[in-house]
C-alpha cells in the first residue's frame, strides 16, 4: 500500500450526494421555467398583433371595395346619361309614357307577410 493511496478522493455517496444532485436539477428546472416565462408574453403579444393585422387587412379590402364602387358610380354619373336618367327617375318617382314600374318593399320579409295573412 502506498503512502498516497489514503489521500485518493473517495466517491461521495450517501444523502449529501443525492441532495446536491437534486438541488442541481431543481436549479436547472427553475432556469428553464424562467426562460419560458420570459418568452411567453412577447409571443402572446405577437399573436395578438398578427390577429389585429389580419383584421386591419380585411377592413382595408372592404374599404377598397367601397372605393371601387364609388369610383364606378362617379364614372357612370359623369359619362353615362342613361344611368343619370334612370337614377333621377327612380329618386323622383317619375316614369315615361307607357312604362310600368314595379316596386318591391325591401323591409317586408316573407315571414312577416305570412304572419299578416294569418292574423286577418
Amino acid at each position: 500500500m502506498s503512502y498516497y493511496e489514503e489521500y485518493k478522493p473517495r466517491k461521495q455517496e450517501g444523502i449529501w450526494h443525492f441532495l446536491n444532485r437534486l438541488l442541481f436539477i431543481l436549479i436547472v428546472f427553475a432556469v428553464i421555467t424562467l426562460i419560458i416565462c420570459a418568452f411567453m408574453s412577447p409571443l402572446r403579444q405577437q399573436r395578438e398583433q398578427v390577429e389585429r393585422l389580419d383584421d386591419l387587412k380585411k377592413q382595408i379590402e372592404a374599404q377598397k371595395a367601397i372605393l371601387d364602387r364609388r369610383k364606378r358610380e362617379v364614372d357612370l354619373l359623369k359619362n353615362d346619361p342613361s344611368y343619370v336618367e334612370v337614377l333621377a327617375r327612380d329618386r323622383l318617382d317619375l316614369m315615361k309614357d307607357g312604362e310600368t314600374i314595379f316596386r318591391m318593399d325591401p323591409s317586408a320579409s316573407p315571414s312577416a307577410s305570412k304572419l299578416k295573412l294569418r292574423s286577418q
